[in-house]
């Protein structure tokens, strides 16, 4: 009995330190994107803008100015934001926010107080039209992407990059789909950052996102790792 009521105080303290903490953990400093605009503007020459992803990613597009800042260990780290300027505002973006997140985290520990996220990241930037470095073309045009969808099954269109981890969740899901409902879907693949006037075009600002087509015309569409299910249920209705 004491055993137990030594053990049930050790886990209420436990929970109570978990909530003091995200209590006073804190609130991640994302802007607008208008406010991130207006802020790299304001900054000129004088910005820093850091890409947080892979340098391949960095190689295919990536914004002006932006130097490739994918660092694999602490030591590599420690050896990088020596060559950086404390006191300059400091601009930072990935696909979405996820490695965007960690690097601002980290520079912030590290004394940088002028840290801002491109919030939506790259994905965002791109969707929106805004202006990219690119070694890639503009991809598939919308006309040659219309002609890609006339079909008489349902047409389900996936949105995503080989470097978007929650891309690569939805992908399994989005390949069984198209194998086990051959007979009725149509499923197309697009690697959004080689087709970017096309990402423009459709209004895609977040990776990944599902398009659902019936007869030429959109019928449902959502961003982010849907289920399954959902999915299904979706195909269903649009079937009726």
């Amino acid at each position: 009995m004491k055993t137990f009521r030594t053990l049930f105080a050790l886990v209420w303290l436990l929970l109570a330190h978990t909530a003091l903490h995200a209590q006073t953990a804190p609130k991640r400093d994302l802007v607008s994107f208008e406010e991130f605009e207006a802020r790299l503007a304001k900054a000129g020459k004088n910005a820093q803008i850091l890409d947080a992803r892979l340098p391949e990613e960095y190689a295919q597009n990536h914004l002006e100015g932006a130097t490739s800042f994918s660092v694999a260990n602490e030591t590599d780290f420690s050896k990088a934001i020596a060559k950086l300027d404390k006191s300059k505002p400091t601009f930072i973006y990935s696909i979405a926010n996820g490695r965007s997140g960690k690097l601002a985290k980290d520079l912030r520990d590290n004394g940088f107080s002028d840290v801002t996220e491109l919030p939506g990241g790259l994905s965002k930037w791109i969707g929106l039209g805004k202006p990219v470095v690119s070694t890639v073309g503009p991809g598939l045009s919308l006309s040659d992407y219309q002609v890609s969808l006339k079909s008489d099954k349902l047409v389900l269109v996936d949105f995503g990059s080989r470097y978007c981890g929650s891309c690569k969740k939805l992908a399994p899901i989005v390949h069984s789909i198209k194998h086990e409902q051959a007979s009725s879907v149509k499923v197309i693949n697009i690697e959004a950052y080689e087709n970017k006037a096309l990402t423009k075009e459709l209004g895609v600002t977040a990776l990944p996102t599902l398009i659902l087509y019936r007869g030429n015309q959109v019928v449902w569409k959502k961003s982010g790792v849907t289920p399954k299910g959902e999915i299904e249920r979706v195909l269903a209705e649009a079937n009726l």
